[in-house]
């Protein structure tokens, strides 16, 4: 499973968010999605680690903790289920 990471710094790199989950075991994987339209980091991200326990400790040492000038927002993430096809962006009805 992967945790979302929310609140973050428009500056953030992936390595600088694998540098902090490191602390607390093998980080896996790191995705920060890039609006579209914008093209510039969304303000979260997703990271995935080795195990149940690693994401568990980090979590709780992460959620709530001031990082790059703003308070994480760190919790399991929710699978996507019937996501949009519109970017999450809201449509219109016509």
């Amino acid at each position: 499973m992967s945790i979302y990471v929310g609140n973050l710094s428009y500056e953030v790199k992936e390595d600088d968010l694998r540098q902090v989950f490191a602390e607390y075991g093998t980080v896996k994987n790191v995705q920060l999605p890039i609006d579209r339209e914008t093209d510039r980091l969304r303000g979260f991200g997703f990271v995935e680690m080795e195990s149940d326990a690693e994401e568990t400790a980090a979590i709780e040492a992460l959620n709530n903790a001031e990082w790059m000038g703003r308070s994480l927002k760190v919790n399991k993430a929710k699978p996507n289920i019937g996501g949009s096809s519109s970017g999450g962006r809201r449509v219109k009805d016509r």
